[in-house]
């Protein structure tokens, strides 16, 4: 599966380092299925989205994913692809960017013709660019929010019911965020989605989160209040929590965290593991 990775730090700038594939030595592990695109987002000291992304055909550029990224700023998205649609392009690569906000998804959405024809209804055809079922996904949400007169919230959720009353999903994980917000869907439970409370640490708790797909490393976040969410523990701390399925988790400006079950039923169409395409099911449960 794709993985997924949020850091809120409130409204306090703080620089974290990152590093998209931690382990090189997993690119010459031929048993192992490599990661087609890693990508990187941020809201920067002046609430400005800043991207770095990069497809990753043939490793033709690995070094994107070994090397620390050093980046500053309130917000900050991560994301690991195992395409399952669209080829390996930059606008298919995790996070997007809509109406100042970013976006970064895991899972399988079906049904894609509906979904293109809901979106010309809506007249947000034009903000899909790639390929994938998450650009398009995030332009549904889009729509909805504009609809709700800005409502993050409630826009979400919205298109995330028509998604599950409608088409055929086997996962819908989503971290959507702006410069001082940020909220994270796990549904169903089909894939894990953790969250780790950090806003009472000891002020000389290091921040240094690993896996072998991401690494984040922070000097001034080991002082600091900030909530992660990741695709799995990224360490022994017992605070990690796994979201419940359907669990949609706010965390506001002055890191409030507000938490409900908001898509308490499975999907109408739920796919089964057995009903996905042998490399749609192998980019879904790509070893870690």
């Amino acid at each position: 599966m794709c993985r997924l990775f949020g850091l809120h730090a409130g409204t306090d700038v703080c620089t974290a380092t990152f590093w998209l594939l931690d382990a090189p030595d997993n690119l010459s592990r031929q048993s192992r299925r490599n990661p087609d695109g890693t990508g990187l987002g941020v809201f920067d000291e002046h609430g400005r989205p800043q991207l770095r992304k990069q497809p990753m055909a043939a490793w033709d550029d690995a070094a994107f994913a070994t090397e620390a990224h050093e980046m500053t700023g309130t917000t900050f998205l991560a994301h690991v692809r195992y395409a399952t649609t669209g080829a390996h392009t930059v606008p298919n690569t995790h996070p997007f960017l809509q109406d100042g906000r970013l976006f970064a998804h895991n899972g399988v959405v079906e049904g894609l013709d509906a979904v293109d024809e809901r979106l010309r209804e809506a007249g947000v055809n034009d903000l899909v660019l790639g390929q994938t079922d998450s650009e398009r996904v995030f332009a549904l949400i889009t729509a909805r929010i504009r609809d709700h007169d800005g409502d993050v919230t409630a826009g979400l959720l919205d298109a995330m019911r028509w998604l599950a009353d409608t088409v055929p999903l086997y996962a819908v994980n989503v971290l959507l965020s702006t410069a001082t917000q940020m909220w994270a869907l796990r549904y169903p439970q089909t894939h894990t989605l953790y969250v780790l409370d950090r806003r009472h640490d000891r002020a000389d708790r290091d921040f240094h989160l690993r896996t072998n797909r991401i690494r984040a490393y922070s000097r001034h976040l080991g002082a600091r209040s900030s909530v992660v969410f990741a695709s799995e523990r990224m360490d022994d701390d017992p605070r990690w929590r796994l979201m419940e399925p359907g669990e949609l988790i706010h965390v506001d400006a002055g890191l409030h965290i507000s938490r409900s079950v908001a898509l308490p039923g499975p999907p109408r169409h739920q796919l089964a593991e057995s009903d996905l395409d042998e490399p749609v099911r192998q980019a879904q449960h790509a070893p870690a």
